[in-house]
């Protein structure tokens, strides 16, 4: 059975997103417990590069990806193993979810209108807005419940698009009359 090419690149993009997952969850697990944490900085830089010199390589990696990623900060991050994960809860969540994503649109490839995907964008913009203008502070499980929703919005919509991609555009009305 042969797979159609716009599937074979889910497949590949989804492997990569669940292997990224999956070292973000290792990487704390496998390190001493407690050596990580405090890893508060910005996004798009390098914050923390001599701070994680004595963590081993494979680690440090995914540590210095959350860095460049991610703000790190450590109120808004999940710790395993006594130490700060290296992407905050929000990030993981939205990573879990484009996973998710992705994946029903492999199994189902039901192409669904974009407003629905929309919406569920809401919970995480709304959560992020009121935060930003008051000094309301939402938990950790929200902000990967909010991501989970976003990503699973995404992850479906990149589906979306990499079939409309390999199979381009389609015709509603059949064949135009010239």
């Amino acid at each position: 059975m042969k797979v159609p090419v716009a599937k074979r690149y889910m497949l590949i993009i989804g492997a990569v997103l669940s292997a990224i997952l999956l070292a973000m969850i290792i990487a704390p697990l496998t390190i001493p417990e407690g050596t990580v944490g405090g890893l508060d900085g910005s996004i798009g830089s390098l914050d923390h590069e001599d701070d994680l010199e004595f963590v081993p390589w494979p680690q440090r990696a995914v540590y210095l990806l959350g860095d460049i990623n991610c703000h790190q900060q450590a109120d808004r991050s999940f710790e395993l193993n006594d130490n700060q994960m290296p992407f905050c809860a929000r990030d993981l969540g939205l990573l879990a979810g484009a996973i998710v994503g992705l994946a029903a649109f492999v199994l189902l490839g039901r192409k669904v209108e974009w407003a629905w995907l929309l919406v569920l964008l809401v919970p995480m913009a709304v959560d992020g807005v009121v935060q930003a203008v008051t000094d309301y502070e939402s938990s950790n499980a929200l902000r990967s419940i909010t991501g989970l929703l976003a990503g699973i919005a995404a992850g479906y919509g990149a589906g979306m698009l990499i079939k409309n991609f390999f199979q381009g555009p389609e015709v509603e009305n059949g064949p135009s009359q010239q």
